[in-house]
């Protein structure tokens, strides 16, 4: 009866966790919907190249040293893990109790492969540890300048500690199950790190170890199904997204600004006086340059928004953040995912229609115009990224709608604007006066 009563449960639980991971994951796909249209297929062998690399591989991360170290035992220790959670889902789901373990108990080579396995998962848990502890260490005691920056007050920082704090709870209820159970069995499985760890239990009763290797193992497995549900709202988001994001991360050189077809059609108009405009659609919202809102962003922006990692590589290298003007290009990243979140969580109230709340993307207690007059477009924030975000495009396409629909521009910059569109330079002099200087 216990056995059964056991797979009802477990059954339940992890089908109500489904359905609000689900509902947490459909609510981030659709928001990134939202954006316009972009092709980013092309070059596929590149773009793999790029996923396995940069995802996978962690390359980029390696720019800095310790920290990289440290992420690499949460990374590794989360891969690794999976293969005990599968043995538990297992035994939840069949109401076994090592599954994986009695079939092949009786078969040398493959017990001694499961038990390799599951002692690496053990000393990957020890490393995670050892990670965890740093990075609460890092953030809360040494006070490490990007990751104690203003954006980050309220609900970034609580996020943090909140993950990192379930990695510890994690940890010890995988350590829990595993050395109850050794001690249980008497050490016949000879898992590395629990074989040691049994010794604290040898006085225990039978009784007390079976509840504490039952806590460990619902403990450890409601933990998993918690953090699923969680994800969808954590910036941990990018342990998914950092795949896709890495793959179709645009190839063109960082320098390279694209082109506004609203504006192209307009200089080809203007430059053949024979061509004949389209016949305009009465119907068609008016042409939008550059972006306003979240919804002129295209795809590829919101899904960088939610796959920033928060790590403030990018407002670290920014040479704008370092000489104290407001600009965090973290912090643009951030505002796009919270305006989003507004704007999918209105649309959603409204049966899955949008109706304009009058804010935008710009000001409204997002991103100011003076962060976005700071950038100076060297691509810092692009280069220094682990996951192959752009922040800078965001903000061209952002001074783009302000600068030509809003007429909102530094005097310095609309004299340059002037002088170029009527001397083909940003100077004031004409281009007939251009190389008087080497008469002087």
């Amino acid at each position: 009866m216990a056995k059964y009563f056991q797979i009802y449960l477990f059954v339940l639980l992890t089908a109500i966790a489904f359905y609000f991971a689900y509902r947490g994951y459909r609510r981030v796909y659709q928001n990134i919907c939202l954006g316009k249209p972009e092709d980013l297929t092309d070059q596929p062998l590149q773009r793999w190249k790029n996923m396995l690399l940069v995802a996978f591989g962690q390359k980029k991360m390696f720019k800095n040293v310790i920290p990289a170290v440290l992420h690499l035992f949460l990374y590794v220790g989360f891969l690794i893990t999976q293969v005990e959670l599968l043995e538990v889902f297992l035994d939840g789901i069949t109401g076994s109790h090592r599954i994986i373990y009695h079939a092949v108990e009786n078969l040398p080579v493959l017990r001694t492969l499961y038990v390799g396995l599951i002692s690496s998962i053990e000393i990957a848990s020890v490393l995670v540890f050892i990670g965890t502890v740093a990075f609460l260490w890092r953030r809360f005691v040494l006070k490490v300048p990007r990751l104690n920056k203003p954006e980050l007050k309220g609900f970034p920082i609580q996020d943090a500690a909140t993950i990192l704090i379930a990695e510890i709870y994690l940890l010890i209820c995988i350590f829990s199950m595993n050395t109850a159970d050794m001690a249980l069995h008497e050490g016949k499985y000879g898992f590395a790190v629990s074989s040691v760890l049994q010794n604290l239990f040898h006085n225990w009763s039978h009784t007390s170890l079976t509840i504490m290797e039952r806590i460990g193992w619902w403990g450890h497995y409601i933990g998993v199904l918690g953090f699923l549900v969680y994800l969808p709202y954590s910036k941990h988001l990018h342990i998914l997204l950092a795949f896709p994001n890495t793959y179709f991360a645009r190839l063109t050189p960082k320098g390279y600004v694209n082109n506004m077809p609203e504006i192209t059609r307009e200089i080809k108009l203007m430059m053949d006086p024979s061509a004949t405009p389209p016949p305009a659609d009465p119907n068609a919202p008016p042409p939008r340059f550059g972006a306003k809102d979240v919804m002129d962003l295209s795809w590829k922006n919101l899904l960088d928004a939610y796959t920033c990692t928060e790590c403030g590589r990018c407002t670290a290298a920014c040479p704008a953040n370092m000489t104290g003007k407001k600009l965090s290009p973290r912090k643009i990243m951030m505002d796009t995912r919270d305006r989003l979140e507004e704007v999918g969580a209105a649309i959603a109230a409204n049966g899955g229609v949008w109706k304009d709340d009058g804010k935008s993307l710009i000001e409204n207690g997002y991103i100011t115009i003076e962060e976005l007059r700071a950038c100076t477009t060297c691509n810092a924030c692009v280069e220094e990224c682990p996951v192959m975000i752009s922040p800078l495009d965001i903000i061209l396409q952002l001074r783009r709608n302000l600068i030509m629909e809003e007429s909102n521009a530094p005097a310095e910059w609309t004299s340059m604007f002037t002088n170029m569109e009527n001397n083909g330079a940003p100077w004031q002099f004409s281009q007939q006066d251009r190389l008087n200087w080497a008469n002087a």
